[in-house]
């Protein structure tokens, strides 16, 4: 046993030249025993050397030892594997689909795994297995090559492997990252046969394409065949975070430290993402207190944790575990982590330190800005009242603006008074970005107007927007009681108990009255409309129904959440502030920007958003 420990160690320089035939099957033997043992290409390259010359190519034990030293170089030196797999005559599937696999698992080579399963069908000796399909797949999705993975689905087909459910997983994650959800939701409801990976892949796919519902129907349909697992979690987290349904992440974080081991429990990737939904959900409590059990957080943990504190308001927090980030734990920060502290540094109006980090970004880390940047810092020198510096660092970006900087530069306009003619110009902007059918820019153009009292104007925006048929966005808020989301738009009377709510409304109205709260009409409808009918549809915000809904269903003293898909309006911001120390409750509401933290009749953006 210690000389064959020994020769697996080196292989031995002194094997003959030559073997007999009564000698052949043991020497293959003591040469796989080797190469199985392998544990560096410098030792491969060895028994590559012996098995050439000590072997006889035409025997089938060689074929089989060229296939272990290709498998063996394809996992660690792909160059050289091409060269073995060029010396071998005739390779079997084996062969093929070894080097297909490395091509499609490295990260500069993916394209060779397509011309390789071109050049298989092409030769047309080897026939292709259920082994060669996943590999090839998994390279056309990382190269958004539809074209070819459709070929490679028509080939599936007529071979009949169209029932293999590894192959079909492999085409439904193949169609979601090339943004066919519906060819690959269809691929799932076609499988014959599904497995847990089945399931976790169309979740994902439809979590990452914004259809959470979706997703968590799917997700609820999956229990009645398999128990989730550490994956599937992970992409119920995501669902949640989008969403806002804090419950369900919950529910979801509790399933984790129950049922699985301290390695899944303590996974860096499912605690971040779990610390995301906390964040997203609007707890910050609970993200900080997961985030500080971590035995181990990565770059990306604290990105996720600097993005919570930066959407929640909490600037000072934000910075400070950046500089721990990169002080105390010694970690690089990459792209998001920027975009986290430009964030911070937007919402809380800090222009000199946005413009230091920046340059810090630039300089010492030698990060390219990206559009991401560039839209924080032009946000936050527009929404200081520097239009005219933002507009200069949209003038020397190295790409085309896209929507929502012209949006933040409109949207600077308008609450800068900074003019109707630059007003104009920067609607013209979005417009064309968005091809005319933008019905916020239409909202704020109109307001600028109306605050000049150009009310032709006015009238001749909606007459455009009837025109180019374009509809005003309604606003939506949601509120979870009991796991159970609960949907207001403005206005709304389809909610079961909606005379409950009206007349909560009615409460609510009169005690902030008595505490001093006047409407503020321009943010109303952009018609010129009485100011009664002006206040009455203020009342009816969204979000307003929504709170109402909260105060009547939650227990006294119980935080209220709120998630809405516009950006808060002054008006409701205000009488927010007033509910929150009238009712004594503090409010929590996610706009379409970031989280508004109102407790005893303040909030946390401090009046800047």
């Amino acid at each position: 046993m210690a000389m064959v420990l020994a020769a697996v160690t080196a292989p031995p320089s002194h094997l003959p030249h030559a073997i007999s035939n009564s000698d052949s099957f043991t020497h293959h033997r003591r040469l796989l025993l080797f190469l199985n043992s392998c544990t560096c290409m410098s030792q491969l390259k060895q028994l590559h050397a012996q098995t050439i010359r000590t072997t006889s190519s035409h025997h089938p034990n060689t074929f089989f030892l060229y296939s272990r030293i290709l498998h063996f170089s394809s996992l660690h030196d792909l160059r050289y594997a091409f060269r073995v797999f060029h010396q071998i005559e005739n390779p079997n599937s084996f062969m093929w689909n070894a080097l297909i696999r490395a091509c499609a698992r490295s990260t500069d080579r993916k394209q060779h795994a397509i011309a390789l399963y071109h050049r298989m069908l092409e030769q047309g000796s080897v026939m292709q297995d259920k082994h060669t399909f996943p590999f090839v797949l998994k390279a056309c999705a990382y190269l958004f090559a539809l074209s070819e993975g459709e070929q490679i689905h028509a080939q599936i087909l007529k071979l009949g492997f169209d029932s293999d459910v590894y192959i079909n997983n492999s085409l439904v994650h193949f169609y979601a990252t090339c943004d066919r959800l519906d060819f690959a939701k269809g691929v799932f409801d076609r499988m014959s046969e599904r497995s847990l990976v089945s399931w976790n892949v169309v979740i994902d796919a439809f979590v990452r394409f914004g259809e959470f519902d979706a997703a968590l129907n799917l997700f609820g349909e999956m229990q009645k065949f398999f128990e989730p697992d550490g994956y599937t979690i992970q992409s119920i987290a995501n669902a949640c975070a989008g969403m806002g349904s804090l419950s369900l992440g919950m529910w979801a974080h509790v399933f984790l430290l129950k049922k699985f081991d301290a390695d899944r429990v303590n996974d860096v990737l499912l605690n971040t993402s779990l610390v995301d939904m906390y964040c997203k959900c609007g707890s910050l409590e609970l993200a900080l207190q997961l985030f500080h059990r971590m035995p181990k957080r990565d770059v990306t943990s604290w990105n996720s944790m600097i993005l919570g504190f930066s959407t929640h308001g909490e600037v000072a927090a934000a910075l400070e575990y950046f500089g721990c980030m990169v002080r105390t734990e010694k970690l690089m920060p990459n792209a998001i982590t920027f975009v986290g502290v430009l964030s911070a540094c937007n919402h809380g109006g800090l222009v000199s330190e946005g413009r230091r980090y920046f340059d810090v970004m630039v300089t010492e880390y030698k990060i390219k800005p990206e559009l991401e940047h560039y839209g924080c810092l032009v946000d936050l020198l527009a929404r200081a009242g520097l239009i005219d510096e933002a507009l200069d660092v949209v003038s020397n970006m190295p790409m085309r603006p896209d929507l929502v900087i012209w949006r933040s530069l409109l949207d600077a306009c308008c609450k800068q008074n900074a003019g109707v003619e630059l007003s104009e110009e920067m609607a013209s902007r979005v417009l064309e970005a968005e091809g005319g059918v933008c019905s916020g820019v239409y909202v704020l153009l109109s307001r600028v107007y109306a605050s000049a009292s150009r009310w032709n104007d006015v009238g001749m925006v909606r007459k455009l927007m009837t025109d180019k048929g374009v509809v005003k966005e309604p606003g939506c808020s949601s509120i979870e009681i009991d796991g159970v989301a609960h949907e207001f738009f403005a206005g709304d009377t389809s909610h079961p108990q909606t005379e409950e709510i009206y007349s909560a409304l009615d409460v609510i109205e009169e005690r902030v009255e008595r505490v001093g709260y006047s409407p503020d009409s321009s943010q109303a409808p952009m018609v010129d409309e009485t100011i009664d009918g002006k206040q009455y549809s203020l009342r009816l915000h969204s979000e307003r129904l929504a709170i109402a809904f909260g105060l009547l269903k939650t227990k006294p003293g119980m935080p209220i959440r709120i998630f809405k898909n516009l950006r808060v309006c002054n008006n409701c911001h205000q009488v927010t502030k007033l509910i929150s120390r009238v009712f004594n409750r503090e409010i929590i509401v996610r706009d379409r920007v970031r989280f508004h933290h109102f407790k005893d009749g303040a909030c946390s953006c401090m009046d800047y958003w």
